[in-house]
């Protein structure tokens, strides 16, 4: 594909290990950040961010730290109140919130998700992997899919598993049977998602069904 074989510089954000093609437009290809250092998606030839990773360079155990900002805060102007009036009250808002610029409030929500979201590593043999959906009918095309973003689903339906199982044993209103019940359910969804285990490369993040 053109988006593989294309080169790019060094502080590009082509050549950074979280960067992944999966389009292409006039720009050229472009594709999401694996750490959403940017949202959206956005051709290769970016300029690259302190989160920068080589492709040749092995992925760490969690995601970098963030550096520190360089954006400079917007210039405020000033507010216009009628004479006598008092200012507005902030509504019980941190004063750090209220000088906090658009950009640098996404940026905390970005890593307010983060940190509530564990990290959880692919497998290295499956790094820039790909899924390729072929149809039976020759005529059609095969539809590929990289398998991060398979990855990221999986996770994300395991997360959400386990905050469900969570909510069902501190549930107020539930029998200990019904509660038994709605377990027996949960358990069954993890045994089948076991076969995508392959996918994790630590033990501790992969399924787990019933146990004989």
């Amino acid at each position: 594909m053109e988006q593989e074989e294309r080169a790019y510089g060094p502080r590009e954000c082509g050549s950074c290990r979280w960067w992944r093609a999966i389009l292409e437009d006039e720009r050229g290809p472009i594709g999401p950040c694996r750490l959403a250092a940017r949202t959206g998606d956005f051709p290769g030839t970016a300029p690259s961010c302190e989160r920068h990773l080589g492709r040749t360079e092995s992925i760490p155990t969690r995601p970098p730290a963030p550096g520190p900002s360089r954006r400079a805060p917007a210039p405020r102007a000033p507010a216009v109140r009628p004479a006598g009036l008092p200012p507005p009250a902030p509504a019980g808002l941190p004063e750090e919130l209220l000088d906090m610029t658009r950009e640098e409030f996404a940026e905390a929500v970005r890593e307010a998700l983060r940190e509530e979201t564990p990290f959880v590593p692919l497998a290295p043999k499956w790094a820039d992997g790909t899924l390729v959906l072929k149809p039976r009918d020759p005529a059609l095309l095969p539809k590929e899919l990289p398998l991060e973003h398979l990855f990221h689903k999986i996770v994300m339906i395991r997360d959400r598993l386990r905050v469900l199982e969570q909510k069902v044993n501190a549930h107020d209103k539930l029998g200990d049977a019904e509660k038994v019940e709605m377990q027996q359910y949960i358990t069954r969804c993890y045994g089948t998602l076991t076969t995508f285990n392959i996918l994790f490369r630590d033990e501790k993040d992969k399924f787990v069904g019933e146990k004989t």
